[in-house]
């Protein structure tokens, strides 16, 4: 079968004083039968292409579906009397929702099954969970269309009745007030699908009388709304990509006017949480890596702040959780998270311990301000993940679930370490890597290595039993944490956003070469993946690189950077501007020309390549990874492998069932053996 080659219309882009031409612009138009025609083309022609991998897809997403407990549930959480979890039955895709009053044996209450729902629906995702103060109602969000704008319904737990009262085109997530009928909820602008706005709905009464409480005219900004871990103000926040603002009123007198905190100031991010008096609030004022402080709740302005927890250069402040007795503080270090637990009474203070070198560990679910123990998560590239209770009197790890690996798994047969690349500037950036024990070093192993590198997102080094079905395959896998996350603090983003994003992409370049030259891999046998912000990554080393890898998996890939930040009609575009700059001037637009994917295509030999990307994504327009394709056909000059396959009934985060996004995992790996003949 011939591959796809895209119709050319020619399509001149102004701006700057500068004209680029975009002979696929016409992919966008989504409704053009011409351009379904296309994507069903790209898919048809992948397909022919990978059908010799037919059977071995197959055989991947058994073995991985198999390695999963079918019948599972999570560890339950307590609040105001209830138990709370949810849990999944024998071949269904989508999890039940379930509480337990008073005691574990009580008699189960099913508040949402996924199940149910999803029936009649190609995509559904249910989120949002919200039950009433009063523990008799319940609010979720339903998304069937994979574009994130949900549709939030009400419903009488002990009943089932589902209210009237159907809240459009939201953020998922609710906020109740204290009286039980007043709801405030987040809904979004259907076509940037930006969250603008804060509505209160009281039930029982027509959506179309809701009030607007808040609406966010900074286009560069979102909003969303939640209730304090107090239960007794409810908050707005207002976000930007370097800016915070947020307000609170009374969740007893929801009628009443907000109140703002801090009154937003550029550079100035804080996010806060409630108790006893005060509010308090994790800042980066007058601290890169971020402090805490803490400020009444009648005087709440910065300048009334006061130093809980100060800045260090050396450690981030990531998050905390308040307890009656204890403030837990989470932090991160050297790219490892560590879990800082002060006695309110005395100030004395400890570090929770953790055995291996490269791990994740992060708060969990802690309701309960009268709760002496912290609830955590634990994982790492060779330990499945893990639910702790940590008993903050005794200072003792109670191990509550570890996640089970159905099979011959065995976490001693595996081994992780912590390499350093040296970067072009003579930064070192950190690796995580996992390997299975008894691997030579000799130049000869696969190694997939992964990268996102943006938003100041750090990629931890978390367990997948997905990711054995490349281990035992004798691949080694690794995380390159490179510049453009938060690994290693707050200067890690900053030194890879905006002026300075090429250190993302050099950065990367060197984790591939220092792996290599440390006979982890060689370049015939190296290969890469990303997505989103990470397929960004996978597009600018590939023109920067191209024979450093053997292939790489592009997932929902930001390639078409310029076009899409010039478009403030896109979703995230006007909210991005501090993260890629704003094109319209003409420094940002020059810099962001340099590297986009797209922009720099040029007739060469590229390496192979699988691009996927979802018809219904919000977050990456489908078209962008499109009309990369359709350029790298025009242009590339080998004969390697050059697939796109759209899936044309998901959004950016792939399907939605529990087992049914393996097939394309099935696919990706399925694209890695074939180039290096691995049939089984």
């Amino acid at each position: 079968m011939n591959e796809p080659i895209a119709e050319k219309i020619k399509k001149e882009l102004i701006s700057n004083d500068d004209t680029r031409t975009d002979n696929y612009y016409w992919l966008n138009e989504r409704e053009n039968p011409k351009v379904i025609d296309y994507l069903n083309a790209e898919n048809a022609y992948t397909t022919a292409v990978m059908c010799d991998t037919a059977e071995l897809q197959t055989k991947l997403f058994t073995e991985i579906v198999d390695r999963i407990k079918q019948t599972d549930e999570s560890v339950p959480y307590i609040t105001r009397g209830y138990y709370y979890y949810y849990r999944f039955e024998q071949g269904k895709e989508y999890p039940i929702h379930c509480r337990k009053k008073d005691i574990a044996e009580a008699i189960e209450e099913i508040l949402i099954d996924g199940n149910e729902m999803a029936k009649g629906h190609k995509y559904c995702n249910i989120s949002g969970l919200q039950v009433s103060p009063d523990n008799k109602l319940l609010a979720y969000g339903i998304d069937t269309v994979s574009r994130r704008l949900y549709m939030v319904h009400i419903i009488d737990i002990a009943s089932g009745r589902v209210f009237d009262d159907a809240l459009p085109n939201t953020a998922a997530s609710v906020a109740w007030a204290n009286d039980g009928c007043t709801i405030f909820y987040t809904t979004k602008n259907i076509e940037t699908l930006r969250e603008d706005r804060i509505m209160k709905h009281v039930l029982g009464t027509p959506v179309s009388d809701d009030v607007e409480v808040f609406f966010e005219s900074d286009e560069s900004f979102t909003t969303h709304v939640y209730k304090s871990k107090s239960r007794k103000y409810i908050i707005i926040a207002s976000s930007s990509t370097v800016s915070n603002e947020y307000r609170f009123v009374d969740a007893d007198f929801p009628n009443e006017p907000f109140a703002v905190i801090q009154p937003r100031e550029h550079n100035l991010e804080y996010s806060v949480d409630h108790f006893n008096d005060n509010f308090y609030v994790r800042t980066n004022l007058d601290a890169q890596n971020f402090r805490l402080m803490k400020t009444s709740v009648n005087k709440t302005t910065k300048d009334n702040w006061q130093e809980v927890i100060a800045h260090r250069t050396d450690v981030m402040i990531d998050g905390f959780e308040i307890f009656r007795d204890y403030l837990v503080v989470a932090e991160r270090q050297n790219a490892t998270n560590m879990l800082r637990v002060i006695k309110w009474s005395d100030k004395t203070e400890h570090y929770i311990s953790f055995d291996e070198e490269v791990y994740e560990a992060g708060i969990n679910n802690n309701p309960e301000f009268d709760s002496e123990q912290l609830r955590f998560n634990y994982s790492s590239l060779t330990t499945p993940n893990s639910v702790y209770d940590y008993h903050l009197i005794s200072k003792h790890k109670q191990l509550l679930k570890q996640q089970e690996v159905v099979g011959d798994f065995d976490s001693l047969n595996y081994q992780s370490k912590r390499l350093f690349a040296t970067a072009p500037d003579g930064t070192k950036v950190p690796i995580s890597i996992v390997l299975k024990k008894g691997i030579q070093l000799n130049g000869n192993n696969p190694l997939l290595l992964y990268g996102y590198g943006s938003y100041g997102i750090s990629i931890d080094p978390y367990f997948s039993s997905v990711r054995l079905s490349l281990l035992d395959r004798g691949f080694v896998y690794a995380i390159a944490h490179i510049r453009g996350g938060q690994e290693l603090g707050r200067q890690w983003y900053e030194n890879g956003k905006l002026l300075n994003k090429m250190n993302t992409f050099t950065d990367f370049i060197a984790c591939g070469e220092h792996l290599i030259n440390e006979k982890y891999t060689s370049s015939a046998k190296l290969f890469a993946m990303g997505g989103s912000a990470g397929g960004l990554l996978m597009g600018v080393v590939i023109n920067l690189r191209p024979e450093l890898f053997k292939g790489i998996v592009a997932a929902v890939p930001f390639v078409d950077v310029v076009t899409t930040m010039l478009d403030d009609t896109i979703p995230l575009t006007t909210g991005e501007y501090d993260e890629w700059g704003n094109p319209n001037t003409k420094q940002f637009y020059d810099y962001m020309k340099s590297y986009s994917p797209y922009d720099n295509v040029t007739a060469k030999d590229y390496t192979n390549m699988l691009v996927i990307t979802g018809l219904h994504d919000s977050q990456v327009q489908y078209w962008e990874p499109a009309k990369w394709v359709a350029k790298l056909r025009e242009f590339k000059t080998d004969q390697n492998l050059l697939l796109l396959h759209t899936n044309m009934e998901v959004g950016h985060g792939g399907a939605s069932g529990r087992f049914e996004r393996y097939k394309e995992t099935a696919l990706e790996y399925a694209f890695l053996f074939k180039l290096l003949s691995i049939n089984s």
